[in-house]
């Protein structure tokens, strides 16, 4: 397996290979990641790798043990590990996201926007807080297709389509004369998870599903199940599942 030591950068999110995620960076120790980021020629991939904090937030600086919030330093001050326990790795679910920075701009400020794609799923092996912002070694996860992958990705995006429709009340015209979803399996499977409405922990298992198959099995169970819930709740609002979010650091 291909192991490499890269950036990290912890989210209360979750990024998958082939989409695309906005960010705003805003804190120091994220500041000084993009600095060091464009150093990369702009040809060249501008690689860190994006992991969800386990308990879906970070922890809280005023925790038992810990000081009262007038000794915590503020965002734009936080050391690398600041808010992620005393072994970080401990933290972060164990499979993220490579991310490629396709665009990093400075602000005025000092912040910087930053849009960025999913690029190959990663293990992390060990987490290092000694340097101005966290670093990672990780291993590549090589993406297996799994038996009968192609016949559950067409019953994934059908899935798909009645739980959207019931999602964002859209008619079945306007669904099928949209633009086209893709048709190779391994992308139905993360383009689906991405788009679904799911909390951290569903989509994390998603994400660090074994084979393309046991991804596309696990989310047709999940559709199926979220859209008997909407059925059943005609009043939830409408959700734009096209609409991607910018994540502040």
């Amino acid at each position: 397996m291909t192991t490499a030591r890269l950036p990290l950068f912890p989210l209360n999110a979750v990024l998958f290979p082939g989409l695309v995620l906005p960010l705003n960076v805003f804190e120091e120790r994220y500041r000084a990641l993009m600095r060091e980021l464009l150093k990369t020629d702009e040809d060249e991939p501008r690689r860190f790798v994006v992991v969800a904090i386990r308990d879906g937030r970070e922890i809280a600086p005023t925790a038992a043990g810990m000081p009262d919030a007038t000794t915590v330093p503020s965002a734009t001050e936080r050391g690398p590990a600041d808010g992620f326990g005393p072994d970080p790795i401990q933290t972060f679910h164990r499979v993220g996201c490579v991310a490629d920075a396709a665009k990093i701009r400075e602000r005025a400020d000092g912040s910087f926007e930053v849009l960025a794609t999913g690029t190959t799923r990663v293990k992390l092996l060990s987490v290092d807080a000694g340097g101005p912002y966290l670093t990672a070694e990780v291993e590549e996860l090589e993406e297996d297709t799994g038996d009968e992958a192609g016949a559950l990705a067409e019953g994934v995006l059908r899935a798909f389509r009645s739980y959207q429709k019931r999602l964002a009340g859209a008619s079945e015209r306007s669904l099928t004369t949209g633009a086209e979803l893709p048709d190779e399996p391994s992308v139905v499977s993360y383009l689906v998870a991405a788009a679904a409405v799911l909390d951290i922990p569903s989509k994390q298992r998603l994400l660090q599903a074994p084979d393309t198959a046991t991804r596309l099995r696990e989310e047709l169970t999940l559709l199926r199940s979220e859209t008997a819930v909407i059925r059943n709740l005609p009043s939830l609002p409408a959700v734009d599942l096209t609409r991607a979010p910018t994540h502040p650091n």
